[in-house]
């Protein structure tokens, strides 16, 4: 069923965390076609509202990123086996071109950080990553559950 609440996306980050943190997520293009790609994903809390998001890392000029910066929504699907869970809403995006609010350059560091470790990565050497995040333009993607259902 849809919108079954929060309990749904706990049972979707329960999913990610069976297969690597891989799922599907997809947007929209300027044609209004469905656009889709294999990521990482977790989730976290919203580092504004505080609210449970489906989190991801993009890579600053990747397709993703150009569809969602004119069309802020997405829908991303993780699955383990036959089960799966599919979270759709509006997206904040949050990186070195996509100010967030409230977010200064630190804050937006520590937020990629948490992403990747809400999608199950683990970092020997935090400054590699954070420059290697920094050289990439790579900005955090954080889907609001608006819709929430799954075969479960």
């Amino acid at each position: 069923g849809y919108g079954r609440g929060l309990a749904d996306l706990a049972g979707s980050g329960e999913l990610v965390g069976r297969d690597h943190g891989l799922c599907v997520v997809s947007t929209l293009r300027a044609d209004a076609t469905i656009q889709s790609a294999v990521v990482n994903a977790g989730v976290l809390d919203h580092p504004s509202t505080g609210v449970p998001v489906v989190g991801l890392v993009a890579v600053g000029g990747s397709r993703k990123l150009v569809n969602l910066r004119t069309r802020p929504r997405a829908t991303i699907v993780a699955r383990a086996g036959w089960n799966w869970a599919a979270v759709e809403g509006p997206v904040s995006l949050a990186g070195p071109d996509d100010p967030l609010p409230g977010l200064d350059v630190d804050a937006i560091r520590l937020l990629l950080r948490a992403v990747f470790t809400a999608a199950g990565g683990t970092h020997e050497d935090w400054d590699t990553y954070d420059r290697v995040m920094a050289d990439e333009h790579r900005t955090a993607v954080l889907i609001t559950p608006e819709r929430i259902y799954s075969n479960r």
